[in-house]
């Protein structure tokens, strides 16, 4: 049963990482990276790291996004 499940968990967020990673230019899907690290965060450790950062760089963007959006409204 563990197996079973840890061989869903990477086949699950494996492929929502590689269709994040194909469609990474496009927007809107940026939300399925750090979707499928946080699935494949469930079993392996690198997946933690990673999303860790992703969150890291998420924050950052939203919060520079923000910024120019008030920057613009200003005006």
């Amino acid at each position: 049963m563990n197996n079973l499940r840890k061989i869903a968990i990477t086949l699950s967020g494996g492929f929502l990482l590689l269709i994040s990673l194909i469609f990474i230019a496009l927007p809107g899907t940026v939300i399925l990276l750090p979707l499928s690290l946080a699935i494949l965060a469930l079993e392996y450790d690198w997946a933690k790291r990673y999303l860790k950062v992703a969150q890291r760089m998420l924050t950052q963007s939203a919060k520079k996004m923000d910024q120019f959006v008030s920057k613009c409204r200003r005006r």
